[in-house]
């Protein structure tokens, strides 16, 4: 009796390997647009912006390496240090303050007993949509010293006029209150986000318990936003060292370069075509914001 070997046809074996291939491709098929954009956009014009920032270049001819020339002069540069100081107080301005209001905004709207909800959150979203150079244009006509209506309301209770906008120690609160302006909207429409992913059984548990609603929000709410609350401290932080128009426009960094901030020192750099110190200028700005975000992070971890 003869035994014939039996072999499996081998081409049923790789349409099968062909399609798991197909398969196991899929995904990265789909995000490989993404990558390539991130790659063109991001990631490459990240690595040009550092190498720049080691040599001296113009806008044109060839950039001649210097090495860490740019970086020395700015960390020895007492206008780098003031701007980065300006933006500092401006943070410190801005950002508690934001989320103080934030959070009691976004708790009121959150009620579903409001009368005009939809309304109210429309509203408060309506700034931060406003194109921001309108925005400041306003608010050099309302804070001038001399036509401002600010300081014609101050006249009509007998104060004296406020150089809001020409006197050092009133133009970063005047920045920070139209950044607060610009800017909360959009923090509130966070927060709002956040509160809907919170139990509602909790905030009955608490209410049997006969917590009221100041214990509520500080026992509950804050604690559960804590990390919605590290998300835009982080957001408005990058946001705030980079505040560009709102000096620009409303004061041009003075007076006596009290309002330059970070982002308005940078554009100083790029306006006189210093693009070298520039870049290294960039790269030291997000070494401290990101320095700065770690720490909120950190803070965060060990509180938990």
């Amino acid at each position: 009796m003869t035994t014939t070997a039996l072999t499996a046809d081998p081409a049923p074996q790789r349409g099968h390997r062909r399609a798991v291939l197909r398969r196991q491709l899929a995904p990265y098929a789909f995000i490989l647009p993404f990558i390539a954009v991130f790659a063109a956009f991001g990631v490459y014009p990240m690595i040009f912006t550092l190498r720049l920032s080691f040599t001296d270049w113009r806008g044109s001819g060839t950039a001649t390496w210097i090495g860490i020339d740019n970086y020395t002069y700015l960390l020895t540069n007492p206008a780098f240090w003031g701007s980065m100081a300006n933006s500092g107080v401006l943070w410190l301005l801005i950002v508690p303050a934001q989320l103080v209001l934030g959070v009691l905004i976004a708790v009121a709207l959150d009620n579903a007993k409001l009368r005009l909800r939809g309304f109210y959150r429309v509203a408060f979203l309506v700034p931060f949509v406003t194109p921001l150079v309108a925005v400041a244009q306003i608010w050099v006509v309302i804070f001038d010293r001399d036509y401002g209506v600010v300081n014609g309301l101050l006249g009509l209770v007998g104060l004296p006029d406020v150089g809001w906008l020409t006197t050092s120690a009133w133009a970063k609160p005047t920045l920070a209150l139209l950044f607060l302006w610009k800017t909360t909207g959009f923090v509130v429409i966070i927060l709002l986000s956040g509160l809907q992913a919170i139990d509602r059984s909790v905030y009955d548990a608490a209410e049997i318990d006969g917590a009221n609603r100041l214990r509520r929000l500080w026992s509950i709410t804050v604690p559960l936003l804590k990390r919605t609350l590290l998300f835009v401290v982080v957001l408005q932080t990058l946001a705030v060292f980079q505040m560009f128009a709102e000096p620009y426009v409303v004061t041009d960094g003075g007076p006596y370069g009290s309002t330059t901030t970070a982002g308005l020192y940078l554009y100083d750099h790029i306006n006189r075509a210093d693009l070298g110190t520039g870049a290294a200028n960039s790269f030291l700005l997000v070494i401290v914001v990101m320095l700065m975000s770690l720490l909120f992070v950190r803070l965060l971890r060990t509180e938990d």
